[in-house]
């Protein structure tokens, strides 16, 4: 499992992740779907910020606020958003009803220890908009990064848990507080194409968290992975998908 409070792993983020590019593509993503008049928005669990300073310089006029749980990652934000960040549980939201026209959640409701942690975040992002707002959040993000290659194929025997963020259930957690669709986006991951090697740093650190390090099943992946042609040769980039929410 990931420590996102160890500094390590806060530091080595942004480039383990695509960097500026996928920031960039991520933001302008967002932003297709943010209200032209919208005036405030609320990005929950910003991470370093990478991605709610581009959406803060992306939009003239628009006042954004970053909130990150972990202080490896707030103190990065800070750094990126002086002002603009503060240190928040995203179930539990140091903001008054009503706040924002616009609430972001991206790449985050995967990451959740369960359905009724996810579905809390969502209520609470619901609780922070203004009546004709939007909430915005990623979907299936584990599922993007199948994107039938040869490391999918070596990677199918892991085992897996229900997605948290599916499409469905997050559309079933958005209708129960008042939160029709209103629009869907995708983007890609620039620079995050799996390579076999790759590949297995990351079983190796905890990335996939259904198969650690010394696992029979991870073994056996890591000899799959081991085998595939181009070690370093990334595969394609996953393509992320948004969905954006309105208040009643």
């Amino acid at each position: 499992m990931l420590d996102y409070e160890a500094e390590a792993e806060a530091d080595a983020y942004d480039a383990t992740r695509g960097g500026e590019p996928r920031a960039g593509a991520a933001a302008e993503a967002v932003l297709g779907l943010v209200p032209e008049d919208a005036g405030r928005l609320l990005d929950v669990a910003c991470g370093t910020g990478i991605v709610t300073r581009r959406l803060a310089a992306g939009r003239p006029g628009l006042r954004v606020t970053g909130a990150d749980l972990t202080h490896a990652m707030a103190r990065l934000a800070v750094a990126r958003l002086p002002g603009a960040v503060v240190r928040a549980d995203c179930g539990r939201l140091p903001v008054r009803d009503q706040a924002f026209e616009a609430v972001t959640t991206i790449w985050l409701l995967h990451l959740l220890q369960g359905p009724e942690d996810a579905r809390a975040v969502v209520t609470e992002c619901a609780r922070a908009l203004r009546p004709g707002g939007v909430y915005i959040t990623t979907v299936d993000k584990a599922a993007a990064h199948d994107v039938g290659s040869d490391i999918d194929t070596a990677l199918a025997v892991r085992p897996r848990r229900p997605a948290l963020d599916a499409a469905e259930t997050v559309t079933e957690y958005a209708a129960a507080c008042g939160l029709v669709p209103a629009g869907q986006a995708r983007f890609p991951g620039v620079g995050q194409g799996r390579s076999p090697r790759r590949t297995m740093e990351d079983l190796r650190r905890g990335w996939f968290t259904t198969t650690g390090p010394g696992d029979p099943t991870g073994d056996r992946i890591a000899a799959r992975l081991a085998a595939l042609p181009d070690q370093d040769r990334p595969r394609p980039d996953p393509v992320f998908t948004l969905r954006a929410f309105r208040k009643e």
